[in-house]
């Protein structure tokens, strides 16, 4: 048997089925919708194909041939597969039951994400995200090449590739010990934080370099003998008394209810912030679908955190 690398339609895997179910061709084509000859015929060429007899056809009636049996299975998974694919691609079409890759900052997602997801789930019922925790840069790289459909990061500046939503911007707050100098003041000066002891994260951070630069500009030192690997160390390093830090105002506003033993203040005259866009590639299918998430996030997060973070218009 040769079947030239060819493989019969689903209209014929359908009509096979059809005649296997009544048994008779006069039937299957009033279920099937067209003529007695035009079913005949498609049968008569799916064997030619297949080079196989289906049916034994007699004056008393159509029977199914043992090679027949033997297909009739596999041909109804064929068509129930056929069915689901299709419905599946319906779904998608419309936007409904579908998983998205999102990638997003340690030191971002747990203190935005369930301020987000839950109202971002009843707006949009069917959308599923796979969240990954990994450094900005990395998301980046990740996303170019793949491993996510969209990263909810800082911006580290412009690529071709790319498509960024801008969402917000974050302020990053000064905190010291309760016991510091600096303590009971809502707002210091620059000139303040010179020679102070500046903790932050890990160099593989993008919080790290931003931090560094603001010691650089305000002449503060900092500490490269102990980096924080999450921002919950950081903050129990600045308690102990190790020195100084800066916290992004998302972490302030999620978990420190009851700062007793930190005080947290800003630089008088020098807003600190990081901004955070949502990032996609510029082939993705789903770019409508992209946008429309990342209006939606904005105005959940402008309705639920506006006394945290900044909301950015695209024109800013």
């Amino acid at each position: 048997m040769h079947l030239n690398g060819k493989i019969p339609s689903i209209n014929q895997i359908r009509y096979f089925v059809t005649v296997a179910k009544y048994l008779s061709f006069r039937q299957a084509a009033a279920v099937l919708g067209i003529s007695q000859p035009t079913l005949t015929s498609q049968i008569s060429a799916l064997e030619a194909h297949l080079g196989l007899v289906l049916f034994e056809r007699s004056r008393t009636g159509t029977l199914l041939s043992p090679q027949g049996k033997s297909l009739l299975k596999i041909a109804e998974e064929v068509l129930a597969s056929a069915q689901r694919f299709s419905e599946t691609a319906r779904d998608l079409a419309e936007g409904e039951v579908i998983t998205f890759r999102l990638g997003i900052p340690p030191t971002l997602g747990p203190y935005l994400l369930p301020h987000v997801l839950p109202e971002l789930h009843q707006k949009k019922p069917g959308l599923r995200f796979y969240v990954r925790e990994a450094a900005p840069q990395a998301l980046q790289q990740g996303l170019l090449h793949g491993e996510y459909d969209l990263i909810l990061s800082p911006l580290t500046g412009e690529n071709s590739q790319l498509i960024t939503s801008p969402l917000f911007k974050e302020p990053l707050k000064f905190v010291v010990p309760s016991d510091h100098k600096l303590a009971g003041k809502a707002f210091v000066k620059a000139s303040e934080l010179r020679g102070e002891k500046v903790l932050t994260m890990e160099d593989r951070h993008h919080f790290h370099h931003q931090v560094l630069n603001i010691c650089n500009e305000i002449g503060a030192s900092l500490q490269r003998d102990y980096e924080g690997t999450s921002l919950d160390t950081l903050r129990q390093m600045v308690v102990m008394g190790m020195g100084v830090a800066f916290l992004p105002g998302l972490y302030i506003h999620s978990e420190l209810h009851n700062p007793e033993a930190l005080h947290v203040c800003e630089i008088d005259g020098m807003p600190i912030e990081r901004q955070h866009a949502l990032a996609w590639r510029n082939t993705a299918p789903g770019r409508q679908t992209f946008r429309e998430i990342s209006s939606i996030i904005r105005d959940i997060i402008y309705s639920r955190l506006s006394n945290a973070v900044k909301i950015v218009n695209y024109d800013e």
